[in-house]
Order: structure tokens, then C-alpha cells, then sequence
């Protein structure tokens, strides 16, 4: 795979980014899919709309937070550059935890169960990091060292590993599986910890493989924190799982 131009189109002389087309489409999706599906959760509709108006600029704000507090030694001298987020810089775990806290914010207000609506809401999160991966390929970033492989991603006459693509393969399936998964869900609580216990699973093997890691000294943040992620979901599935939170 050649990496193609990260420019769309252009309008009025500014140019369109597939990375950010991308975003904005999972994203979309996302919320169309998870209004879809509210009902069936005791959820109106209407309130994930609601919820999309917040959680959008603040996963946003959060994922280039997170990149830029860890990217601070080349930031601190560029600071113009900290908003321009048109060329790549969003870190995923950012904006997941940005995400979390608005969201929680809004159950709040809304007196809504926030397990409830992370079940409802983050099969569909995995769809559109599915997506959004791809304008990392774009972007001609978020790739691994050296390979043969017959789908390498060709870089400056160069074949990388597309750890983009592993990802996107990986959160599809992941969407799929809790999708039907939801289906026969016994405790609420139980699809979104499944995302973040699988997620990080997979995430901590694919960083592992990437050039261009956010670190802490010597250590893989991704990693770092894809591995107090598996642990703090699996300890509060199999807690929230004895005591039977039933659903609703």
C-alpha cells in the first residue's frame, strides 16, 4: 500500500485533510449508530444527541492534551503549532478519557446509569476508531519499523509495518463482537469493560511494533497505560459481575 496525499480537496484555498474527514465520519457513525440503539438500553434517543454536542470537542481537546503534554519537548518551543491538529497528533487515550469524564458529567445531570450508556456507547466507539485509524495512512504516520510483508505500507520507497491497519482490523471485529455480545448482556458494565480489557489487549502488542511511541523515559505510555487499563477493567468486571448488577 502507497501512502496516498493527506489532502482531500481544497476550499477557498484551505485544504481539506482525510484525517480529519475520517474523525469526523466515525464520530457520526458512532452517535447514529448509538442513537439507533438507545431504546433498547432505556435510553432516549434523543439524549445521545446531546451527549454528541459535548463529547465531541472534549475527546477532541483531551486526545491533542495528551499527545502535546507528552510531545512538550518539541511543543514548548512551537506553541502556534499546538492547535494545529490538521496533520495528525491525537492520542487516542486522550480523548477516551476526556470522553469518560464529559460523559460522566452529563449522566449526572441527566440522571442516567453512565455503565448503562457506556454498554450502549462504546461498540460503537470501537467502529469509529476503526475509521478514524485510516487517516493515519493518510497522514503517512502511526507505523511500525521495517517489514516484507505483502500489505506493508510503502513510505518513501520504504515498507513499514501498517499498524493503522492491524487496529482498524481489530476494532471492527471488536464492534462486531459487542454488538452481539450486548445482545445477552447480564450486568451493565459489562460491554464497555469488554472494550477496555480488549482494547488495551490489543493495543499493548501493536505499540509495541510502532516507530513513533509517546514515552515516559524508557517506557511505551500506550503500554503503560493499555496494561492499568486490562487490570482496573478486569478487577471491577469480575466485582460488578458477583454482585449482579442487573440490568435495568
Amino acid at each position: 500500500m502507497i501512502a496516498p496525499n493527506p489532502v482531500a480537496f481544497s476550499l477557498f484555498g484551505v485544504d481539506i485533510m482525510w484525517y480529519g474527514i475520517l474523525i469526523a465520519i466515525g464520530f457520526m457513525l458512532a452517535i447514529y449508530i448509538s442513537y439507533l440503539r438507545a431504546d433498547k438500553f432505556g435510553i432516549k434517543p434523543d439524549y445521545i444527541l446531546d451527549f454528541a454536542i459535548v463529547l465531541l470537542p472534549a475527546s477532541i481537546i483531551g486526545a491533542r492534551l495528551y499527545y502535546v503534554i507528552f510531545k512538550w519537548d518539541y511543543y514548548q518551543g512551537n506553541l502556534s503549532e499546538i492547535i494545529n491538529v490538521r496533520n495528525g497528533g491525537l492520542a487516542i487515550h486522550g480523548g477516551l478519557i476526556c470522553g469518560i469524564l464529559a460523559g460522566a458529567f452529563i449522566c449526572k445531570y441527566r440522571k442516567i446509569n453512565i455503565l448503562n450508556l457506556a454498554d450502549l456507547v462504546f461498540p460503537s466507539v470501537a467502529l469509529a476508531q476503526a475509521i478514524g485509524r485510516w487517516g493515519n495512512f493518510f497522514n503517512s504516520e502511526a507505523h511500525g519499523g521495517p517489514t516484507d510483508l505483502p500489505i506493508a505500507v510503502i513510505i518513501d520507497g520504504q515498507k513499514y509495518h501498517p499498524t493503522f491497519l492491524y487496529e482498524s482490523l481489530f476494532c471492527f471485529c471488536l464492534f462486531l463482537f459487542l454488538i452481539i455480545i450486548s445482545k445477552r448482556r447480564k450486568f451493565m458494565g459489562q460491554i464497555a469493560l469488554l472494550y477496555g480489557m480488549l482494547y488495551s489487549a490489543e493495543r499493548y502488542f501493536v505499540e509495541g511494533l510502532r516507530t513513533d511511541s509517546l514515552m515516559l523515559g524508557e517506557f511505551r505510555i500506550a503500554q503503560l497505560v493499555s496494561i492499568l487499563a486490562i487490570l482496573s477493567c478486569g478487577i471491577l468486571y469480575l466485582v460488578l459481575r458477583k454482585k449482579g448488577r442487573k440490568i435495568r
